[in-house]
C-alpha cells in the first residue's frame, strides 16, 4: 500500500545551496523536490505541495530577465518560505522596497524579536549566529507583514505575513554556519506548514517495491551492477520486487579498485543468491580510452562502451530483459541537468543522460529521488552490512577519472596499489568512518627523487580525503601528521614508479571532490 506523504516544493533560483535546503528537509523526514522557478501556478497547485520554499540565487530583483514567480502563489494559502533571493522576491512582489548595497558575506549575529513561527523556541531578544550572502536588503517589511528579526546592519532580517503562512529570511538557514538553521527549517515545516514526518527508509522501500512491480509487470530486468552502494541497493530493491526475473550484469572494465571484482561476486552470489553475470571487458574499455586525456571524453567513451557491453551480454544470456536498472541518485539528476536555469552544470555523470536512442531497454531508477545518506539508510533496512553500506563513494568511470591524463596498464596498476594502501592505512588508524570520501589520484607529473643512492624521475601521487554531510560542500580532512607520514612512506616504498606523495587541501567549493 503506497504511502501518501506531505511534500515540499523547492523553487531553485540558482543558489549553490539549493540542494542543502533539500537535504535538511529530508533529514526532518519530509519529502521534497527541486524544480525550476518557471513552474506555473497551475502546475504547482496540481503538484499539491504542503509548502513551497523559494531558494537563494545570484540575481538582484532589479536585474533584467531575472527569475521570478507568480505573486498569486503568496496568496494561495500554500505556506511559503523565502530564503535570501527568495526573501527579496517576496518583498518585491508584495510592494516593499528592495535596496541595493550593504553587501554581507559570511557570519552575522541575528537578534530575534518575535518568538513564533520559524523562530518558535527562541527567546525574544536572543542573539544567534547566521550566515549571509547578499548584496540587496530590505529596510521595511511589505504592507501586511511584520519584521521578525534583525542584525546590526539589517533592520529586517526576517519577516512574515500577518494573515497568511508566508515568511522569509535574509540569511541561509540551510548552511552549517547558521547555528540554529536546522531548527528554523524544522519550525517552518512543522509549526508553519503543519507537515507530517513520514518520509522514512521503510516507507520508501515499500512504496518503491510497489512502483517497480507496477512498472515491470511480468517482464525481465537487467541491472548494471558496479559493486558500489548505489547500484547494490538498487539491485536489492528490484530483486525484492521481482525475484529471479532480475539478472545483474557486472562489467569489469579494468578500472576497478583492488580485489573489487572478487568482493562483488562473493556478496551477490553467496550472500544474496542473485543471478550475477560477470563480463570481462577490460580490453575493449582500455582500447577505447587509449590516447584520451580529456575527462569528459573519458566519461563518454566509458558510457558508450558500457551500453554496448550490456546489450551484447544481455542478448547472449538470453534474458529477454526489457528494463535496465541504474543507480542514479538525485544529486546526479540535479547536477547533470541545470534544474533552475541559473544553476551551472559542473560535470556530466556517466549514468545520467547520454544514453543512445537505440538502447532497447526502459530505465528503472529506483534511487533517483534519494541523496547518498538516504541510500545508505535504505541499504541498512534491506540488510546490507554496515561495512559495505558505509563505503566511500566510487565514481562509475572508476579509476579512469583518478588518473589525470592518459590511461595505461602501468598507470592503472600504480594507482590501484597506492589506493589500496591508502584505504588500508585509513582503516587501520580507525579514521575511515570519519571521512566522506578518500582516494588517490595519479598526476601527469614526474619529479626528481633519490632512492638508495640513485636519482629517480618518477610519478607524483596526490591523496584526497574530505568530510561532508552530503557531497555538495566538503572540507579537506585534517589527518594526524603521523598517519600521512605512514601512508606516504608505504606508497613510495611499495608502489614502483611513485617517488612523491602530496595531500590535497582544497575545499568544495571552489574545488570539486573528484579531480576530474
Amino acid at each position: 500500500m503506497s504511502h501518501i506523504h506531505d511534500r515540499v516544493l523547492i523553487l531553485d533560483f540558482g543558489s549553490q545551496f539549493t540542494q542543502l535546503i533539500a537535504r535538511r528537509i529530508r533529514e526532518e523526514r519530509v519529502y521534497c523536490e527541486i524544480h525550476p522557478p518557471t513552474r506555473s501556478l497551475e502546475w504547482i497547485r496540481e503538484w499539491n505541495p504542503a509548502a513551497v520554499i523559494l531558494s537563494g540565487g545570484p540575481s538582484s530583483v532589479y536585474d533584467d530577465n531575472v527569475p521570478t514567480t507568480n505573486r498569486e502563489l503568496l496568496h494561495s494559502g500554500i505556506p511559503v518560505l523565502g530564503i535570501c533571493y527568495g526573501f527579496h522576491l517576496i518583498a518585491h512582489l508584495e510592494g516593499a522596497k528592495v535596496e541595493h548595497g550593504r553587501r554581507e558575506y559570511g557570519r552575522a549575529e541575528l537578534t530575534v524579536h518575535v518568538d513564533e513561527g520559524v523562530f518558535a523556541g527562541f527567546e525574544p531578544g536572543e542573539s544567534t549566529t547566521i550566515w549571509c550572502s547578499h548584496g540587496d536588503h530590505v529596510d521595511e517589511p511589505p504592507p501586511g507583514y511584520e519584521a521578525l528579526a534583525s542584525t546590526d546592519t539589517l533592520p529586517v532580517a526576517a519577516f512574515r505575513a500577518l494573515d497568511r503562512p508566508v515568511c522569509a529570511v535574509q540569511f541561509h538557514p540551510e548552511v552549517a554556519h547558521t547555528h540554529r538553521g536546522d531548527e528554523i527549517l524544522s519550525n517552518f515545516l512543522f509549526e508553519v506548514a503543519g507537515c507530517a514526518a513520514t518520509w522514512t527508509a521503510d516507507a520508501f522501500i515499500e512504496d518503491t517495491i510497489e512502483r517497480i512491480r507496477e512498472q515491470v509487470g511480468e517482464a525481465s530486468v537487467i541491472c548494471g551492477l558496479s559493486g558500489g552502494v548505489d547500484s547494490s541497493v538498487a539491485a536489492l530493491l528490484v530483486h525484492r520486487a521481482i525475484g529471479d526475473r532480475l539478472t545483474c550484469i557486472f562489467v569489469d572494465h579494468g578500472l576497478l579498485r583492488k580485489n573489487e571484482r572478487e568482493q562483488v561476486e562473493t556478496m551477490f552470489r553467496s550472500h544474496y543468491d542473485i543471478k550475477l553475470v560477470v563480463e570481462d571487458a577490460q580490453q575493449g574499455f582500455l582500447g577505447d580510452l587509449a590516447g584520451i586525456s580529456d575527462p569528459e571524453a573519458k566519461r563518454k567513451a566509458i558510457g558508450g562502451r558500457f551500453i554496448q557491453v550490456f546489450e551484447a551480454t544481455a542478448k547472449r544470456e538470453g534474458t529477454g530483459a526489457t528494463f535496465l536498472v541504474q543507480g542514479t541518485l538525485y544529486p546526479d539528476v540535479i547536477e547533470s541537468v541545470s534544474v533552475g536555469g541559473p544553476s551551472v552544470t559542473i560535470k556530466s555523470h556517466h549514468n545520467v543522460g547520454g544514453l543512445p536512442e537505440h538502447m532497447p531497454f526502459q530505465l528503472i531508477e529506483p534511487l533517483r529521488e534519494l541523496f547518498k545518506d538516504e541510500v545508505r539508510n535504505v541499504g541498512r533496512e534491506l540488510g546490507l552490512p554496515d561495512h559495505f553500506v558505509g563505503r566511500h563513494p566510487f565514481p562509475g568511470p572508476g579509476l579512469a577519472i583518478r588518473i589525470i591524463g592518459e590511461i595505461t596498464d602501468e598507470r592503472l596498476s600504480m594507482l590501484r596499489d597506492a589506493d589500496a594502501i591508502y584505504l588500508e592505512e585509513i582503516r587501520s588508524a580507525g579514521l575511515y568512518d570519519e571521512i566522506w570520501q578518500a582516494f588517490a589520484v595519479l598526476l601527469p607529473v614526474q619529479s626528481v627523487g633519490v632512492m638508495g643512492d640513485a636519482r629517480t624521475y618518477e610519478s607524483v601521487l596526490a591523496l584526497r580525503a574530505v568530510t561532508s554531510r552530503d557531497g555538495m560542500t566538503a572540507d579537506w580532512y585534517p589527518f594526524p601528521p603521523e598517519v600521512l607520514a605512514r601512508i606516504s612512506t608505504r606508497i613510495i616504498n611499495e608502489v614502483r614508479g611513485v617517488n612523491r606523495v602530496t595531500y590535497d587541501i582544497s575545499s568544495k567549493p571552489p574545488a570539486t571532490i573528484e579531480w576530474e
